[in-house]
């Protein structure tokens, strides 16, 4: 049977619903298209596997925005700093220099030669900043606990022991590691560690050979504890390490190489829990004998990369109830250290171990900087009578392969004559802010400079350094010609 004849009413009313549904469809297809970035946008997806970029482009313009604003060579700008009047952070200008790009000298300055911040290595980064650039969402590691319930990436504990071995410097792959917020945390967890229990009744003694870092003594004394207190000098103790009996309530600090002076050290307490700290045990600062196995050592980012404000560091600990105590007492004292900080230092190290033996190893970079500043001191200071510096020797360094020049973190200053008693206070005076030596312990004959500021610092510490040896040689020549 043939089909009825449609109506031109039945005909009319499908056109319509036809062209609605089109009309629709093309709505919502430029709505989809008009969400997408534009092509500009889009950051070649033949080259990062196919995947465009979305939420993450405006974070990366605001990076490279400020990374490229020069401040003159002599400051930096950040995307924390203070905003300006035209809504954009402005220059932070290099210690001695002024002005709204740094570019302005500040007259007959006093030059900061005291902190041990590690700039020296800000150039490597700034020549590697796409290897070393870290981004990530505004909902990453949100929770406490990262990996497995833990508080540390396991995949940074991987690449620190990766490094370890690389580089030579410690036997990483039988202990724990355990991080910490910066190497200072660190030193207060592993004094409570290796204490007596508080129920025990006994306080442990706390040790270092001088000169040593003051934040040894500091630390101890600002927290007061019952169960360990500051004993000072090993000097008393070392004497007595033949009945180590008598040392099994001591903990010795042994920094080594030891800041101030650069000295390889080993523990000299017969008996005492020791902690190394390996703060500057790597290629840049100073030869590598042979790979360090000691009980606890500890190790810090700001001296192994330079990322002194990421506050981290890590401690390779043998016994498993010495790294609960230390576990304990980190999680009650911060529930570990930030997992922000502990994605960028993945990155970070990953970074340090893929370019090691090449031409960006940041251990040669380090070592030609740090060596060219000990070189051009100690040509100075050698022209006096007044200051003298202490004696390292060029030695043989496994990382390497071959002996290598002293490229020290700090020069350990003697004054020499007998009026200059407080030498930190002579050099004060000749506009050089300097460490006292009796804070380490030492003689207050003796101060510290760092070398491990910018050039930009070590410039104008060269420059007061040479004012005061030809103000001595000027005085000299003025006593001869009377």
């Amino acid at each position: 049977m043939e089909p009825a004849s449609r109506t031109p009413g039945v005909l009319g009313l499908q056109v319509l619903l036809c062209s609605s549904l089109l009309l629709n469809a093309l709505l919502v297809a430029h709505h989809i298209l008009s969400a997408l970035p534009a092509p500009s946008e889009l950051l070649g997806a033949a080259s990062n596997g196919g995947c465009s970029l979305s939420w993450s482009l405006q974070a990366a313009r605001d990076a490279e925005s400020v990374a490229a604003t020069g401040c003159s060579g002599h400051g930096r700008v950040f995307l924390d700093g203070i905003v300006g009047e035209d809504g954009r952070p402005g220059c932070e200008c290099n210690t001695c220099f002024q002005g709204p790009d740094c570019s302005v000298r500040t007259p007959d300055c006093t030059v900061d030669a005291d902190s041990g911040d590690p700039m020296f290595l800000e150039p490597y980064w700034m020549r590697h900043a796409e290897a070393s650039a870290v981004v990530f969402s505004g909902w990453n590691r949100m929770s406490y606990r990262a990996t497995d319930g833990r508080f540390q990436s396991v995949e940074l504990e991987r690449i620190i022991k990766q490094l370890h071995r690389a580089v030579g410097n410690a036997v990483a792959d039988d202990k724990h590691i355990v991080f910490g917020t910066g190497s200072a945390q660190l030193i207060s967890a592993l004094v409570y560690a290796l204490s007596p229990d508080s129920n025990s009744g006994s306080s442990a003694g706390v040790v270092a050979t001088a000169p040593y870092y003051p934040a040894y003594k500091t630390s101890t004394v600002l927290f007061d504890s019952r169960e360990n207190h500051w004993e000072g000098s090993t000097a008393t103790w070392a004497n007595a390490s033949g009945n180590s009996t008598m040392n099994e309530d001591i903990i010795e600090f042994v920094t080594s190489p030891n800041n101030p002076d650069a000295q390889l050290r080993k523990p000299v307490v017969g008996g005492a829990s020791a902690i190394v700290d390996h703060a500057y045990y790597w290629p840049h600062f100073t030869h590598i004998p042979a790979a360090d196995d000691e009980d606890v050592m500890i190790f810090t980012a700001s001296k192994l990369s330079g990322h002194a404000s990421s506050r981290f560091g890590w401690a390779l600990i043998r016994d498993e109830k010495v790294v609960q105590r230390v576990n304990d007492y980190i999680q009650q004292n911060t529930m570990g250290a930030s997992r922000d900080t502990q994605l960028r230092m993945l990155g970070i190290i990953k970074s340090i171990v893929a370019n090691l033996h090449g031409k960006d190893d940041i251990f040669a970079f380090g070592q030609d900087v740090m060596t060219a500043k000990w070189r051009k001191l100690n040509a100075v200071v050698s022209r006096s009578r007044r200051i003298s510096l202490q004696k390292i020797p060029p030695q043989y360094c496994t990382y390497l392969g071959k002996v290598r020049e002293p490229s020290p973190a700090y020069a350990w200053v003697k004054c020499e004559r007998e009026e200059d008693g407080d030498c930190s206070d002579m050099l004060l005076k000749a506009k050089i802010i300097t460490r006292p030596g009796d804070w380490c312990g030492a003689s207050s004959r003796y101060t510290r400079i760092s070398l491990l500021k910018s050039q930009d610092d070590f410039d104008l510490l060269l420059e007061r350094v040479t004012e005061l040896v030809d103000a001595e040689k000027d005085t000299t020549a003025g006593s001869n010609s009377m």
